[in-house]
């Protein structure tokens, strides 16, 4: 199935309009996930923009951005590999191994590009604050929005225009004389979530809070184990009586993120009720009073 024009313009608008969302709106579609789920929607397969958006979510759960540092866009990749692994039949861990993670990393600098040509307009800002034209500044910092915009779709736009033959005929090799390689890529686009996962736990207090994430692998492993054999019952019970509807498929997630939430909730009412020492006292957060000789 060849990308349709409209599709790239619509995938276009989206790839602009994504950053911005990012560094202002925060409506939270500028994150993997609904890229996802937009270009899946847009291609006419959300299952397959959900398992790329998902997969790129996971990857970058411990990547931040601190001051002004780039970070890979993981946006721009997923729109790229859900609008390609859909449009040309690719499957959806090689698109990520072969084309969300390789141009999310490419697209840094175009970040860097944006933030550079900003720099016209704040300093145009910065000229209509001395000479007090509130005017100018309104308009200029409107107009700052359009490097951003235009650093993430222009790339889009380029590469889904005129990329699709070149990655039709990688995805070909990749399926036939590459095969080797291109199993090793959907090995590789299936682990990458796990490394985000990696990521983010070198940078959480594990050591402080190590029972926790042991509970929370033992829940999560008994539990789908258990909703899983009660899936299967189900389905067999439906298999004998048709009026049957089994309803147990999101039981385990649901359990879990329920018991996440009651002990993310405990800890949060622990860490409230601790005393806060000020000037050699303890004074009872949760009392909301303050001793006389602390006066």
């Amino acid at each position: 199935m060849a990308i349709q024009w409209w599709q790239i313009l619509l995938l276009t608008l989206y790839a602009g309009y994504q950053i911005l969302d990012e560094l202002q709106i925060y409506s939270a579609f500028s994150q993997p996930v609904f890229a996802g789920l937009v270009a899946g929607f847009i291609m006419g397969d959300v299952t397959a923009g959900l398992i790329i958006g998902g997969s790129m979510q996971l990857t970058i759960l411990g990547v931040g951005t601190f001051g002004g540092a780039s970070r890979i866009d993981a946006n721009s990749g997923t729109v790229l590999a859900t609008a390609f692994s859909i449009g040309l039949g690719m499957n959806p861990e090689q698109a990520i191994a072969a084309i969300a993670v390789p141009v999310a990393s490419l697209m840094i600098q175009m970040d860097i590009l944006g933030r550079f040509t900003n720099t016209f307009f704040a300093h145009r800002i910065d000229s209509n604050i001395e000479a007090m034209n509130y005017k100018g500044i309104e308009r200029n910092f409107l107009l700052g929005a359009l490097p951003w915009a235009l650093s993430r779709a222009l790339p889009v736009f380029f590469a889904l225009s005129f990329g699709g033959g070149f990655v039709d005929n990688v995805v070909g090799y990749l399926n036939t004389d590459l095969k080797w390689l291109g199993d090793g890529l959907s090995v590789a686009g299936a682990v990458l979530p796990a490394v985000g996962f990696a990521i983010l736990l070198r940078y959480l207090p594990v050591k402080k809070h190590l029972s926790y994430l042991i509970l929370g692998f033992v829940l999560t492993a008994l539990l789908t184990t258990v909703f899983g054999n009660i899936q299967l019952l189900g389905g067999a019970v439906a298999g004998v009586a048709k009026d049957f509807a089994p309803m147990f498929t999101n039981l385990p997630m649901l359990a879990i993120a329920l018991i996440g939430f009651a002990l993310a909730l405990n800890e949060y009412k622990k860490s409230i009720a601790q005393p806060v020492a000020v000037k050699g006292h303890s004074q009872e957060t949760n009392e909301g009073e303050i001793e006389d000789d602390e006066i």
